[in-house]
């Protein structure tokens, strides 16, 4: 069953007074707060070595290892909260060809770096991942580097879970 109001607060026509919603006299059965679960279900991120995506792969594959890089965590981070609109492709088209139009490389750059802050969010963690710093750091040739120096936090948060697999999110 649904309601024609999917934000109320209340059960739609049928439904008892179950633990997931409210009393009709206010608060819930048994009183105190809502029901806590997991907020969201998304996929366990690669750990990847830092010093490797930034240096050592690029350099053996002549740049390209860094495109591909940035496809990955962005699809990643796609996999890991659904609940956030990214499409890897666009973002990696912004840093390719949108370079000819000079901005999309930066917005692109600063909203990954906005992106790992919410993965670290919705990790639980305490989000250390700032774009601005990302982007400055990526006119010097550290933006990988940091970048996944911070992806590799998240990663660690479920450093149990083997990438690809089933992990709950806190946020």
């Amino acid at each position: 069953m649904t309601t024609p109001y999917p934000n109320s607060p209340y059960p739609p026509a049928g439904y008892g007074h179950g633990a997931a919603y409210p009393n009709p006299q206010g608060g819930y059965p048994g009183g105190g707060y809502p029901p806590q679960g997991p907020a969201a279900f998304g996929l366990a991120m690669k750990r990847r070595n830092p010093v490797g995506a930034w240096l050592g792969l690029p350099i053996i594959t002549f740049g390209i290892y860094s495109l591909v890089w940035y496809y990955k965590i962005n699809k990643e981070m796609a996999q890991f909260d659904s609940r956030r609109q990214i499409n890897p492709g666009t973002a990696l088209l912004a840093i390719t060809l949108g370079m000819f139009l000079i901005v999309p490389p930066f917005v692109s750059l600063y909203k990954t770096g906005s992106r790992i802050a919410d993965a670290q969010r919705a990790a639980g963690l305490n989000p250390s991942c700032s774009g601005g710093l990302g982007l400055l750091l990526g006119f010097f040739g550290f933006g990988t580097l940091y970048y996944q120096i911070e992806l590799n936090k998240v990663a660690d948060r479920y450093q149990q879970a083997p990438p690809g697999t089933q992990v709950q999110l806190a946020v």
